[in-house]
């Protein structure tokens, strides 16, 4: 299965980065019960986070570039943690956190930036079940957040 998943991640033209450190308190990724629970992750575009509100500086096309950018990175955390994307069994779940204006209202297609990468990159086991909610303010002034609980085969 990995060599579908970084063939896939190829022909997607997806090349995954040095998974991101922490910035505070917790470790990125825990492994236990046969899930893999990865903390909330940044979008870094070009080594930058993108930053700003939906609503009000950030458009809705670039706020779902910004969850694509987020399941990147959470798909190069499980790589991290799990040694081989072979082990991804199924994506669970995923929580995205949308800084947006009261207003705002499409988080959900916010979100589908990752989910849609999701798919792509996993197929039917990257269907997975989802919150989508808006936030005033997230760490670094990021645009986006999403965590993720991904089941996983033993290593």
């Amino acid at each position: 299965m990995t060599d579908t998943i970084e063939q896939k991640l190829a022909e997607l033209g997806v090349e995954l980065p040095q998974p991101a450190a922490p910035v505070a308190s917790y470790v990125p990724a825990v492994e236990v019960g046969g899930l893999l629970y990865i903390s909330g992750q940044l979008p870094f575009i070009d080594g930058k986070v993108v930053t700003g509100r939906l609503g009000e500086n950030v458009s809705l096309e670039q706020g779902e570039a910004a969850a694509r950018a987020c399941g990147i990175m959470l798909i190069a955390q499980m790589k991290a943690a799990l040694g081989s994307l072979d082990r991804v069994e199924r994506i669970v779940k995923l929580g995205a956190f949308i800084s947006s204006t009261p207003e705002f209202t499409a988080q959900p297609k916010v979100a589908n930036g990752a989910s849609d990468l999701m798919v792509q990159v996993f197929g039917p086991a990257g269907q997975h079940a989802r919150s989508a909610v808006g936030v005033p303010v997230l760490p670094l002034g990021a645009a986006v957040e999403i965590d993720a609980i991904v089941a996983v085969r033993p290593a």
